[in-house]
């Protein structure tokens, strides 16, 4: 089955970082954080979301990977074609000053 091939324009990211109260942890945390910071909003704790293009996607894909540990870190990155095709809904508290809204 072959896979089609999109430009994705929207996305977001989640992340866990294995800090194991290490310096190195902790300094990964940082450097994803700064990555994340780079190419989306920051929304809440450890989710980014936003609109990026294609080719900064893939730069964003390869900074990351130099910066994680695959063997115990774990970075998610939820592609859209576009912030008009899904619908959000949030529960709780949506405080944070930062945080990009969808709807507009």
């Amino acid at each position: 089955m072959s896979r089609k091939n999109f430009n994705y324009n929207y996305a977001f990211v989640f992340y866990d970082i294995a800090d194991r109260e290490s310096d190195a942890g902790k300094n990964r945390v940082a450097k994803v954080f700064k990555c994340c910071k780079k190419y989306f909003k920051h929304h809440q704790k450890s989710v980014f979301r936003g609109n990026i293009t294609p080719a900064n996607l893939i730069k964003f894909k390869h900074e990351i990977e130099k910066i994680i540990d695959k063997e115990i870190d774990f970075v998610s990155i939820v592609k859209l074609q576009s912030k008009a095709i899904f619908d959000e809904e949030t529960l709780g508290s949506s405080d944070t000053a930062d945080s990009e809204s969808i709807f507009i």
